[in-house]
């Protein structure tokens, strides 16, 4: 297989026919060594308009959706940003590759050690790989930028407040098809806008609350 050939056919075809339109974001993914971040028995599959099969029953995003992301939460050089659910760390790398001081947390120890060892074949020193769960981790800091790789069933405030005033949260919100993937802005002390940015459907954030049931 011609890695770049696949890699540009993947952006060209796949990334900007979904209205991933920004030059910074083309180019992260272009630069970004995806097959890196796929395991061996399916690296044949890494530049495919598909979900990945990771280890631990989860999964990798197609590239058409990573582009969506990073074309939402428009990272700055300098920004810090947190990524929730990274997997095998592909995004984290794209985010730290648009310049972004980068910590991932990742629920799942084998997924987060394959973080950390793709993180640093593909030259991603910088960025910090933490064995956590999100639904009780307690971050040190606010950050500009959180992306949340797995779906809140329903909608939990406690991320949006890790936001520095003027900072981005990307996160997809559902317990059925469709989810809606939002951007929430932190634009105040105690205010948000939140924009729906379009329909899909991905795995949940591992003990993430679900919705209340009601009862008669």
């Amino acid at each position: 297989m011609d890695i770049e050939a696949a890699r540009q056919q993947m952006i060209d075809q796949q990334v900007r026919a979904w209205d991933v339109l920004d030059s910074r974001v083309l180019e992260t993914l272009a630069r970004v060594p995806r097959e890196l971040f796929v395991p061996a028995a399916v690296r044949a599959a890494a530049f495919a308009d598909a979900e990945i099969p990771l280890a631990c029953g989860q999964w990798m995003q197609a590239a058409k959706f990573h582009g969506r992301v990073l074309q939402a939460v428009a990272v700055e050089p300098g920004d810090t940003a947190l990524e929730i659910g990274t997997g095998t760390g592909y995004l984290a790398a794209c985010l730290s590759a648009l310049g972004a001081q980068t910590t991932a947390l990742e629920y799942h120890a084998e997924l987060a050690a394959a973080a950390r060892t793709n993180l640093r074949a593909a030259g991603f020193n910088g960025v910090t790989v933490i064995d956590a769960d999100a639904t009780t981790w307690e971050p040190t800091e606010h950050y500009d930028v959180i992306v949340l790789g797995a779906a809140l069933p329903a909608y939990d405030a406690r991320y949006e407040h890790w936001l520095k005033v003027g900072g981005r949260l990307f996160v997809v919100v559902g317990a059925a098809e469709p989810m809606t993937a939002l951007l929430v802005t932190r634009t105040g002390e105690h205010d948000y806008t939140r924009t729906e940015q379009f329909e899909t459907v991905i795995a949940p954030l591992a003990n993430a609350a679900r919705p209340s049931r009601f009862v008669f």
